[in-house]
């Protein structure tokens, strides 16, 4: 079976086109406003509008309000819910959507402890721990931290690019990856070139 991917912090609707086109699985858009991959909810609309049927639309928040979570459900289409800051299990699933937890990995990271208070969620976005820096980073973590057994689907992510994919995929076994700055031009600008390498990458491991 193929391992999923989700091409994250579209900024541009030709730049979604692209990654439809390269045929990934899902779409991340960023409603965190320090992040240069942020976008509002005017252009979040615009590039949901053009996503068809079977491809996800992510939104990621960091450390959101209740309130911001609800206005951009509201106003843009969106399929799954990512959480990527301290966010608590109960905050989490109060939205009545699915939704995955980011985890920045050190080598004390408890996963099954995690796993037990995001019980609900559709899987677990394994990252990069840099301090004060929640995902982005454009930097790998140790892969040897990545549990060979897991109660919820893990989704690698952190500075995956088209050269590494498959090891990643090899090492690892994820049931996704998530990647973001791999497949740039410049920041928040994607490359189709490197998106159709990344996948290409990506159907070798099937």
């Amino acid at each position: 079976m193929r391992t999923r991917v989700k091409i994250c912090g579209l900024t541009r609707t030709e730049d979604a086109q692209a990654v439809v086109n390269a045929g990934a699985d899902a779409i991340g858009l960023v409603f965190y406003e320090p992040s240069p991959r942020y976008v509002d909810i005017n252009k979040a609309q615009e590039i949901a509008a053009g996503i068809p049927a079977f491809v996800t639309v992510t939104a990621l928040f960091v450390n959101p309000t209740v309130d911001y979570v609800q206005q951009v459900l509201s106003n843009v289409r969106i399929d799954l819910l990512q959480f990527h800051g301290a966010e608590s299990g109960e905050f989490c699933r109060q939205f009545g959507r699915n939704y995955i937890k980011a985890v920045p990995m050190k080598a004390d990271t408890d996963i099954d402890k995690i796993a037990d208070e995001f019980y609900d969620c559709s899987g677990l976005l394994l990252d990069t721990y840099k301090k004060g820096v929640p995902g982005g980073t454009g930097e790998t973590f140790n892969w040897e931290l990545v549990p060979q057994e897991c109660r919820k689907p893990i989704i690698l992510a952190g500075g995956l690019t088209p050269q590494n994919a498959a090891q990643a995929i090899a090492e690892t076994s994820p049931w996704a990856l998530d990647v973001s700055g791999g497949v740039e031009a410049g920041k928040g600008i994607k490359s189709a070139e490197k998106i159709t390498q990344f996948m290409q990458e990506v159907m070798r491991k099937v």
